[in-house]
């Protein structure tokens, strides 16, 4: 049986942490200091090794889940650190119960390292790859890419954090002190049953439109809060979670100065209110706490229109009352500042030096992209729901072919769904959101798009995939994915 919000209610008032309803938030209702996924330092080595496992994790304090994790985590895996400019050499292995393959979401590394549905690893095995990396530092990621099997594993916890370096962080000015003030933030929303146990059990309603959490973690963790000196403050923000989009910002108001987008810096911090971050997703952003006051990083609920607007998206409540179609926010992460602690930047840099980015699309073929989903008895009739161009996904079927160091525009229909499309092997520019110009979120270099009805993009493809393992392109709402939302091709 599900948790419900009175049982949420009971355990935090139990716990002697509310009032009353109003004042609880499910992100503050769990105590305790926001831990940093470990993190594995390969900049030097240029070597890692991940192992895939099997344990159980207490997300609630109540009955332990049974989760999947790498290296000593039950749950996620370590931050890895690369050189931005290396070839470094990784080592996974399977230590679990079924197949699973590894992606490096937002790596431009050609196809036989890029670790999608056609590497799976089988039990017991390891796989071995090179990743020649050469690209501009970033914070990018690794999940499950798994036939069919991608939603279910990252909900186990097959998912962590890359980030690429180039030493050169205190120059630009940024925080980079890991865990103290640059802080990694995955953030993923989960179901739980009234024994505190994570259920993922989706019906058609979250095959059609993504399955949903009732409560919020960050870094695997329920309830914990984030201590920061007081100073200026570095945000590395991953969106895991299989379908929901947040809208970030702080409660208490203060700007957030965005400095990087998916695969690259900006070349000077743009200052926002909030940000919509959607699955896939990646931002970094700089908050100020000089004034040494604590703050709260709160989401609200995204009217995105078409199906998912407004309550179809709530899934549920998420601290502070109900999610649904009024536009409430809810809490993410408590951020309390310690006075005796002071950080080593104390202002935000004037520039970054981050390349924009600024494609030659004269001459650029032009490719149509329409994101559709089978509605009513069509979606109960078939056995994948979801499509791209009218064809649900197959391994054996290879969609096109690209020129090596050709560029073409994608024009991508959502179809009146907001669909966060992601290219691999590949970084790409927004050049137009619903005929529009490209909003401040999606003007760095991308990997991963939300596109809300309309987006045009431009990608020069770089990266070699032959058809044995070709890049796929893909809604990155889980269930869309695993439902056949997906396509691939091959770069020659």
């Amino acid at each position: 049986m599900p948790l419900t919000r009175r049982d949420l209610i009971k355990r935090a008032g139990a716990a002697g942490l509310v009032a009353g309803w109003p004042g609880l938030s499910l992100a503050q209702s769990g105590g305790g200091i926001l831990r940093m996924p470990p993190l594995v330092d390969a900049t030097t080595s240029r070597a890692f090794d991940l192992l895939a496992r099997t344990g159980e994790t207490n997300f609630l304090g109540q009955s332990a889940t049974s989760t999947w994790g790498f290296n000593n985590q039950t749950f996620l895996g370590p931050t890895l650190r690369l050189a931005h400019n290396s070839l470094t050499k990784a080592s996974v292995r399977n230590g679990v119960s079924e197949p699973f393959s590894l992606h490096w979401h937002g790596l431009e590394i050609p196809g036989q390292a890029d670790g999608g549905p056609h590497q799976p690893i089988a039990t017991g095995a390891t796989w071995a790859v090179d990743l020649n990396i050469d690209q501009p530092p970033a914070t990018v990621w690794y999940h499950s890419h798994t036939h069919l099997r991608t939603a279910d594993h990252v909900q186990k916890g097959l998912a962590g954090v890359i980030q690429l370096t180039d030493g050169r962080d205190d120059e630009r000015g940024l925080p980079s002190d890991y865990g103290t003030d640059d802080l990694t933030l995955v953030i993923q929303d989960r179901r739980f049953d009234r024994s505190g146990r994570a259920v993922y059990d989706p019906g058609m309603h979250d095959r059609m439109m993504g399955f949903t959490g009732d409560v919020i973690l960050v870094n695997g963790q329920y309830g914990a809060q984030a201590v920061v000196p007081k100073g200026i403050v570095r945000l590395r923000l991953l969106n895991g979670s299989n379908a929901r989009i947040y809208n970030l910002a702080s409660r208490a108001g203060r700007t957030l100065h965005m400095v990087s987008t998916d695969t690259g810096f900006l070349d000077r911090p743009i200052a926002i209110d909030s940000l919509q971050l959607a699955p896939g997703e990646r931002a970094e952003v700089l908050l100020d706490f000089s004034d040494g006051t604590s703050d709260m990083l709160v989401s609200s609920s995204i009217a995105n229109g078409g199906m998912m607007g407004g309550g179809m998206m709530g899934g549920g409540m998420m601290g502070g009352g109900m999610m649904g179609g009024s536009g409430g926010s809810f809490d993410i992460l408590p951020i309390s500042v310690d006075p005796s602690r002071r950080a080593r930047i104390d202002r935000i840099p004037e520039g970054i030096g981050g390349t924009m980015p600024d494609l030659d699309i004269r001459g650029a073929s032009r490719r149509d992209i329409a994101l559709q989903s089978g509605m009513g008895g069509m979606f109960r009739r078939r056995r994948n729901q979801h499509s791209i161009n009218g064809n649900s996904f197959e391994m054996d079927r290879l969609n096109f072919s690209v020129q090596r160091g050709a560029t073409e525009i994608w024009a991508i229909d959502g179809q009146n769904m907001a669909h966060p499309f992601h290219v691999h092997g590949v970084r790409f520019q927004v050049l137009s959101e619903n005929d529009g110009p490209v909003s401040s979120r999606n003007s760095g270099w991308k990997d991963t798009a939300l596109v809300n009805r309309r987006a045009e993009i431009a990608i020069r493809f770089d990266q070699p995939a032959p058809a044995s393992t070709p890049f796929m392109f893909h809604c990155h709402i889980l269930e869309h994915e695993d439902g056949g939302m997906m396509g691939q091709f091959s770069v020659v």
